[in-house]
């Protein structure tokens, strides 16, 4: 399990470690092929920041060599914004007082009609607040069985699960799980998520390799930008990456690393990265692994995401709503957050096409699984 690994990285030392590279480190790194761990702190270290150019270049030339000029198109949506969690970031807090809702099958299929009136989506990411008693395994798999006859990409971004939990939706019709260590700080994830699931720290670290044995297409892992360190927590989750490429080689991964935007609660982000880093984190993830999906979501400015577009981008999505229902159901149900980029999804696929670019919207098929 990862949580064995992790146990031997210091955070502080690996602190140290990366503000203490220098130029010299950051050009060996940008020489090699195959990267190590010491490499991608030097990409993401201050010691990087005047060779963002030369990480911009690299970055653009392997995305087109491996993903070609395409970017995939996908949507979320929000089946229920039910939860026992106390994040004190998140607008679904339990502590937060508003409606909780919990979609039915039938208002689902009136979700699944709403957003492909939007545009041809078929990659679908259904996404829930940590409620297992109310939204559980059994509501889940009712969800993708609803959800299955309009998409052909279904993935979900829900609680840790149990391994033969993972194989069971699976089964259902589930493609690839979302899940957001959120921070890989052992210490201080328990400030950040005081109770609830999501409290045990290492129950949420270790459903990586419960995916992994599920046999799942594919796992997206992701930090959120605004807790601690971001170069620290990067790194952390570069190891983890590391590690289920290892031990799970057959699975595709991705990465997201979204800013922090504001929702009900009114947290105050700790760390703020500016545009420019956040470009530097993307250009080192992308020479660091040639082949990770990496994917912006509408938290990010427009302008921002389309200057980015064909720098090392593989997927983005448009038209979300970040609230159970936002399509038709409920249009106002309380939002998890705010996002920045809220143009229609054509908007967004002309916007790639301006930059010679293809929208993608189908890259797998019913029949694959």
């Amino acid at each position: 399990m990862f949580s064995e690994i992790i146990s031997a990285y210091s955070w502080q030392e690996t602190t140290d470690r990366i503000m203490a590279k220098t130029a010299a480190d950051v050009e060996c790194a940008l020489s090699r092929k195959v990267l190590g761990i010491d490499d991608f702190m030097a990409l993401v270290s201050p010691a990087a920041l005047p060779y963002l150019e030369k990480m911009a270049a690299l970055s653009r030339h392997y995305t087109q060599e491996r993903f070609g000029k395409t970017i995939s198109m996908y949507i979320p949506m929000y089946i229920t914004n039910s939860c026992t969690n106390s994040c004190v970031y998140c607008g679904f807090n339990r502590h937060n007082r508003f409606e909780r809702i919990i979609l039915t099958p039938a208002q689902i299929e009136e979700e699944c009609k709403a957003i492909r009136r939007l545009a041809p989506f078929e990659n679908l990411l259904l996404v829930t607040g940590e409620n297992p008693k109310a939204a559980g395994t059994d509501y889940l798999e009712q969800a993708l069985r609803t959800c299955r006859p309009y998409f052909n990409n279904l993935s979900m971004e829900v609680m840790p699960l149990p391994t033969e939990d993972y194989r069971r939706l699976t089964r259902a019709g589930l493609n690839g799980v979302v899940c957001f260590q959120e921070t890989y700080n052992r210490d201080r994830y328990k400030t950040y998520h005081p109770a609830g699931m999501k409290s045990d720290y290492e129950w949420r670290l270790n459903g990586f390799d419960r995916m992994g044995m599920a046999g799942l297409h594919k796992i997206g892992m992701g930090v959120l930008i605004g807790l601690e360190d971001w170069r620290t927590d990067v790194t952390m989750m570069a190891l983890h990456l590391l590690y289920l490429r290892k031990n799970y080689w057959r699975t595709r991964f991705s990465v997201n690393f979204p800013r922090m935007r504001p929702a009900a609660g009114g947290f105050t982000p700790n760390v703020v990265m500016s545009d420019k880093e956040l470009a530097q984190l993307t250009f080192a993830f992308r020479i660091f692994d040639h082949d990770v999906d990496i994917s912006y979501s509408t938290r990010e400015y427009p302008a921002f995401r389309d200057n980015m577009m064909t720098l090392g981008l593989t997927s983005m999505s448009a038209g979300s709503k970040t609230d159970p229902g936002g399509y038709c159901t409920y249009p106002q149900s309380l939002e998890q957050f705010e996002i920045s980029d809220d143009r229609s999804p054509l908007e967004v696929a002309d916007a790639i096409r301006r930059r010679a670019y293809e929208p993608v919207w189908k890259d797998w098929d019913k029949t694959f699984d």
